[in-house]
């Protein structure tokens, strides 16, 4: 626990104390720039009255984002597992 560290990331206007590994901190703060970077471009382009309802956004395009990673992931393996299935069979018939 000694390569432990205090950070502290503001996100939305509030700051937010956070104890991380230094190998995770520069992962909180590109996502903490992301953020804000997403909170800016939403404030932009809708006319937006709390802070909350761009957040909520926020959160919904990250998650879309890490779903639909996973879909073409999954995607990817089965096309991949069928080539190597008909691989395997002209293998074998050889």
């Amino acid at each position: 626990m000694s390569n432990q560290q205090k950070i502290k990331l503001s996100i939305a206007d509030r700051v937010y104390p956070l104890t991380t590994t230094p190998e995770q901190e520069e992962g909180l703060r590109k996502a903490t720039k992301k953020i804000g970077e997403m909170i800016k471009r939403f404030e932009k382009s809708y006319a937006v009255r709390d802070k909350q309802d761009v957040l909520a956004m926020c959160a919904l395009q990250f998650a879309t984002q890490v779903e639909q990673k996973q879909i073409d992931n999954t995607e990817d393996s089965q096309h991949i597992e069928e080539k190597l299935n008909k691989l395997n069979q002209m293998l074998h018939d050889f």
